[in-house]
């Protein structure tokens, strides 16, 4: 069970890394530029929730202030009527006005609570908006950078494929080189084997009876030659 397990680990290894070499660099780095904008949209619209719920929590703070304010005003009018209506011997009247301030006193108590649980909401949401903004400031920085980098492994990768098309450009020329052109040491041998190919002629052909009359010729050629000379001077009085 073990040796295939160990067998499963060794293929989908070599699976794997025969994926990553067939991958295009320039096109992993696209993918990766591509995510990290996703990701960073996700991150936004996230933040965008948690700033959005403190801002509702302000507007319900203010309308929950609101409410504790009429219920207080209320409450002071009630008791205000309530001590009139006492001051006037005015009981029925003192008695709605007490219950009055009452049932307001009572709505006074559970707008301030309502208040008070919204002030403490709007505590927590405000530190996540704050670390929301933060996390939306540091991945937009990370963002930055991973374009700035996008830039440099590009100009990496150009400069690469340069090089590459320069080495095969140049194993090329060394191909022809080797392969295509006669070195000069085979030109030599050729110029040595033609000189030696016309001496070897000229020597037969002096072993000839042609080359024996060529040579005979040119021995009276040459002697006429030096008596044609030897008139000449003797015409200039140089003998």
């Amino acid at each position: 069970m073990s040796f295939f397990r160990r067998l499963w680990g060794y293929i989908t290894t070599l699976f794997r890394r025969t994926a990553e070499s067939a991958m295009n660099p320039e096109v992993e780095i696209e993918q990766a530029i591509n995510e990290a904008k996703k990701r960073d949209q996700q991150l936004r619209n996230q933040a965008a929730k948690v700033v959005a719920h403190r801002t509702q929590l302000e507007s319900k703070m203010e309308k929950a202030a609101d409410d504790v304010g009429e219920a207080r005003e209320m409450a002071k009018q009630a008791i205000m009527k309530a001590e009139e209506a006492k001051a006037s011997g005015d009981v029925e009247a003192q008695a709605k006005w007490t219950k009055a301030a009452q049932s307001i006193a009572m709505k006074l108590q559970a707008s301030e609570n309502n208040l008070n649980t919204l002030k403490a909401q709007y505590e927590t949401a405000s530190v996540q908006a704050e670390k929301a903004k933060t996390a939306v400031q540091q991945n937009a920085m990370r963002v930055s950078e991973l374009a700035a980098k996008r830039l440099e492994l590009l100009g990496t990768l150009e400069a690469a494929k340069m090089q590459e098309s320069v080495n095969k450009a140049v194993d090329a020329l060394s191909n022809t080189m080797d392969y295509d052109m006669p070195s000069l040491e085979k030109i030599e041998e050729k110029i040595e084997s033609r000189k030696a190919e016309a001496m070897a002629k000229a020597e037969l052909r002096e072993a000839t009876p042609e080359g024996s009359e060529l040579e005979l010729k040119e021995a009276i050629s040459m002697a006429q030659a030096d008596a044609k000379l030897d008139e000449l001077k003797a015409e200039l009085g140089l003998n």
